[in-house]
């Protein structure tokens, strides 16, 4: 991306735009340790900067036959290969309700019927992104796409679709950069998550193991320190959104101008038909409606699988459920990390893994506590090792800025590891038992 001087934003200001990187560090200046991307001087100046995703599309309304022409095609072609799956939608349904005997029919049939009303929904939402600022609208489409199991959402966003982008971006591009302001902060942010998952498992594997109390007594202590741990989570994710949205939101648009600059298939995405507001908006509601219809089905048929195919619990709530539920995020993040788009690529990422451990999993918890419902973030150590090493690794691989191909491959490698692990995980003995009758 070349850089125009204000002498020349100024002689020629319908051609040029100032730029958003000043040569000399000013009131914003760079994160600590950051070594890259300089930040804007200022607000005012970020201010300046165009957002080619404000969209200001000439098409108004409801128009159903451009409106299904434009959702087909998608946002890239991955997620128009999807369209393919759709007949599974209407089918899923009907097994549901006629053959509901017919249990790995009716999981197969809704598990496939994710893809394409879940890559609908991702679609759709981003057409509303695009009519608002940028670090919004990529907020916006990370809490849209928050729909799917805990850990293993975040296992599959941070070690499959991260090791996904850098694999499939490496090929394109030798070695792609993102910012610094996005590594840092997503990095910090991961890791605090992380720890405060793993601070109730430890809490009670250090109490069960001393014997200084009953397990009555133990379970209520955890549920204490998993719902005051969940009204802090909640307080430490609205201060990221507050620093992201506001007071520091220059940094983040700068990266993502950056990337917008960068992304090789700029051109393409600019002239292509896009969604009107009133569009996106009812293909968001008609799609997340069948997201949530299919999740269901498909959950519903879980325990029957696991009791009578003898799947490992383990197996289907870390990588096969998050792996389809997440597949439609995970396309459209392969598709800009191939454009070199890398900075929006990982904002998804590490956007919905941020969202599911400060934000998804602590609001489960408090609204059981105000439903009556005891629910703890007393995960099993395996599950909390796991989720320690992931973003211990994907943490070390982005804390430079950088990605590559190979670094992408370990990523994957090392979910394949998680997945043979889970397969052989023990069901629970009440799984167990069932599967015996």
């Amino acid at each position: 991306m070349s850089n125009y001087s204000h002498h020349q934003s100024q002689n020629h200001p319908g051609n040029s735009y100032p730029d958003p990187m000043p040569s000399q560090m000013g009131e914003y200046g760079d994160l600590p340790g950051s070594s890259s991307r300089r930040a804007p001087r200022s607000k005012e100046h970020v201010a300046a900067i165009p957002d080619p995703g404000l969209e200001r599309t000439k098409r108004r309304g409801f128009h159903p036959i451009q409106a299904l022409a434009i959702a087909a095609k998608s946002g890239c072609f991955l997620g128009a290969c999807t369209n393919v799956l759709w007949p599974f939608v209407p089918i899923g349904i009907a097994l549901h309700f006629v053959r509901p005997e017919w249990h790995l029919w009716v999981f197969v049939t809704n598990y496939v019927a994710m893809v394409p009303t879940a890559n609908l929904l991702a679609f759709s939402s981003a057409g509303l992104a695009r009519k608002i600022p940028r670090v919004l609208g990529v907020v916006l489409q990370v809490t849209v796409a928050s729909v799917a199991a805990l850990l293993g959402s975040m296992l599959a966003n941070l070690l499959l679709c991260t090791g996904l982008c850098f694999v499939i971006g490496g090929i394109r591009t030798k070695a792609q950069e993102f910012g610094d302001v996005l590594a840092e902060t997503g990095g910090g942010l991961l890791l605090l998550s992380v720890a405060a998952l793993t601070l109730p498992a430890a809490f009670y594997e250090g109490l069960s193991g001393l014997n200084r109390t009953t397990a009555v007594d133990l379970t209520d202590r955890i549920l204490s320190v998993s719902r005051y741990m969940s009204i802090l989570l909640v307080v430490a994710y609205a201060l990221y959104l507050f620093f992201q949205l506001h007071t520091h939101h220059h940094l983040f648009d700068r990266d993502l101008y950056h990337a917008d600059q960068a992304n090789k298939d700029r051109r393409d995405n600019v002239n292509r038909a896009k969604l009107t507001i009133t569009e996106s908006l009812l293909f968001v509601i008609f799609s997340l409606t069948l997201v949530c219809l299919h999740s269901i089905f498909m959950v519903e048929q879980i325990h029957w699988i696991v009791s009578n195919r003898h799947v490992s619990d383990a197996f289907m709530g870390l990588i096969l459920v998050p792996l389809v539920e997440k597949a439609a995020e995970h396309l459209s993040a392969v598709d800009e990390a191939w454009d070199n788009a890398m900075d929006f690529a990982l904002s998804h990422i590490l956007g919905s893994t941020i969202q599911t451990a400060l934000f998804v999993a602590p609001i489960v918890i408090i609204i059981g506590w105000i439903a009556g419902r005891p629910m703890d973030l007393n995960f099993e150590v395996f599950m909390v090792v796991v989720l320690v090493f992931s973003v211990l690794v994907v943490g070390n691989f982005i804390k430079d800025g950088k990605s590559n191909y190979l670094e992408g491959a370990l990523c994957c490698i090392f979910y394949l590891m998680i997945s043979v692990t889970t397969w052989y995980y023990p069901n629970p003995p009440e799984l167990e038992a069932g599967s015996e009758h």
